[in-house]
C-alpha cells in the first residue's frame, strides 16, 4: 500500500470551506473523495478548480472486449511477445493476451508523444510495466517520470495521459478488477513495511509537479467500463485540482530496487513477491547471488502448479530455468501439470555463483483464457521443450 502523501494547498480542516481568495464572497474550490470499497478503503480528498461533475456530451460507447480463443487450456505455451504490432495510439496499442474473471493479461507497443485524449479505467486498478521506453504519467494527482524497468500502479478511477519520450516502447500491463497492494508478508500491523521486506517506502516513486489547469472547453475523457469505451466530453480540463493528500494515488517502483532474499538452498517463489491482490500475485526475478550451500542447486525444482496458473514475462538477461528465451517472451505454465527447469538447466546451474535475470512472474488462482491474439504469437512448441528427444 502506498503511504500517506500530499500535493499543491489544501485547507487545514477537510469538509470545510475552501476558498479561491482570503475574501468571505471569493468562490469555493470543489471537494472531491477519491475513494475505493464504499468508504472503508483507501482515500484521497481532491480540491478542484471547477466541479469535477460537468459533463457535455456522451458519444457511443463501443466494445473492446477481448476476442477468447481458447477457454479451457491445459497447454504449456511460449508467445512472442515483441510480435505484438506498434500502434501509435496508447488504446489501441494494448492488446488483451490472456484473461479470466479477476483480470486482463497484456502487451503494448504505443508511439511517442502525448495523448491526444484522457483516459480512465472505472473498473480495474492497472499495472504497468515498462520494458522499453521512458516517458511520464500526468493526472490530477500530479505527475510520475518513468523510464525502462518501472512499475506504475494506476488505482481505477484515475484520469491520465501517457507522454513517451522515446520511439521503441514495450510494455505489460495487467487490468485488476481486486485492488493491488503491496504484499501483506512486508507490512506490520501499521501498514509500514518492516525490515525484512525486498523494498521499502523510500523506494517508491510519488506523484510530483502538480499542474493545475483551470480551463473551461471540450475535453475528450475515454472511460472503460463493462468491457466498453465510453467517450465523454467535459466542460472542464479534468487536471485542474490545486491540492490534495490521502493515501489513494497513483505511484511507481523500478524493479532494479527490488533486494532479492536468497539463502544456502533454493528460496521458493514467494520470496520474489512485489504486488498482491485476493486473485493473483506479481513477482519480481531480479539479479541475484545463488544458493551458497556446499551442494545446492541453484535451479529451482520441479513443482506442480495445483492452484494457479505461472505466467513469466522475460525482461532481461539470461534466464537460468529456461532454454531459448529471448526478451519479450512470455511463458504460461497452467494449473494441473507440472513444470520445471528445461533438460540440462538443473544440472547447468550447478556452481554458479550469480544470476543477472530479469523477469516478472504473475500467478493467478482462477485459470487463463487466451484470446485470439495470444494465438497469433504463440510458438506452437513450447509445451514439448521438456522432452530429452
Amino acid at each position: 500500500m502506498p503511504i500517506y502523501h500530499q500535493l499543491g494547498t489544501i485547507p487545514p480542516k477537510r469538509h470545510t470551506q475552501f476558498r479561491k481568495s482570503s475574501e468571505k464572497d471569493a468562490g469555493l474550490y470543489y471537494e472531491e473523495v477519491f475513494g475505493t470499497i464504499g468508504f472503508e478503503g483507501m482515500s484521497s480528498l481532491l480540491y478542484h478548480t471547477w466541479r469535477p461533475t460537468q459533463v457535455k456530451a456522451f458519444g457511443e460507447p463501443y466494445d473492446v472486449s477481448p476476442k477468447i480463443a481458447v477457454t479451457h487450456n491445459l497447454t504449456m505455451r511460449k508467445l512472442i511477445g515483441f510480435n505484438i504490432k506498434p500502434a501509435d495510439d496508447y488504446l489501441e496499442s494494448r492488446v488483451a493476451l490472456m484473461v479470466n474473471r479477476d483480470l486482463v493479461i497484456g502487451l503494448a507497443a504505443p508511439g511517442n508523444g502525448l495523448m491526444d485524449y484522457f483516459y480512465k479505467n472505472a473498473d480495474a486498478d492497472e499495472l504497468l510495466f515498462i520494458h522499453r521506453g521512458n516517458g511520464k504519467l500526468l493526472t490530477f494527482f500530479g505527475n510520475i517520470p518513468f523510464q525502462s524497468g518501472d512499475y506504475i500502479l494506476i488505482p481505477r478511477g484515475v484520469i491520465y495521459q501517457i507522454e513517451f519520450d522515446t520511439t521503441d516502447n514495450r510494455l505489460l500491463y495487467l487490468e485488476s478488477h481486486a485492488p493491488i497492494y503491496t504484499p501483506k508478508r512486508y507490512r506490520n500491523h501499521f501498514g509500514q513495511l518492516m525490515e525484512q521486506s525486498p523494498f521499502c517506502e523510500r523506494d517508491y516513486i510519488l506523484p510530483r509537479d502538480l499542474q493545475t489547469h483551470d480551463e473551461k472547453g471540450d475535453f475528450l475523457i475515454k472511460i472503460k467500463k463493462q468491457d466498453h469505451i465510453h467517450p465523454l466530453t467535459y466542460a472542464t480540463h479534468p487536471f485542474d485540482v490545486v491540492g490534495w493528500d490521502g493515501y489513494n494515488y497513483p505511484w511507481g517502483f523500478s524493479i532494479h530496487n527490488f533486494e532479492p532474499i536468497t539463502g544456502r538452498i533454493h528460496q521458493p517463489p514467494p520470496v520474489h513477491q512485489t504486488f498482491q491482490t485476493d486473485a493473483f500475485v506479481v513477482c519480481s526475478f531480479c539479479p541475484r547471488l545463488y544458493d551458497y550451500h556446499p551442494l545446492a542447486i541453484p535451479a529451482p525444482y520441479n513443482h506442480s502448479n495445483i492452484d494457479s496458473d505461472e505466467l513469466l514475462y522475460y525482461v532481461d538477461g539470461d534466464f537460468m530455468s529456461r532454454n531459448d528465451i529471448s526478451q519479450g517472451d512470455m511463458t504460461l505454465h497452467p494449473g494441473g501439470i507440472p513444470h520445471g527447469p528445461h533438460p540440462g538447466a538443473y544440472e547447468r546451474s550447478i556452481g554458479k555463483k550469480e544470476t543477472q535475470e530479469l523477469a516478472v512472474m504473475v500467478d493467478t488462482f482462477r485459470p487463463l483464457m487466451l484470446t485470439e491474439a495470444a494465438l497469433g504469437i504463440d510458438d506452437g512448441r513450447y509445451f514439448a521443450s521438456w522432452t530429452d528427444e
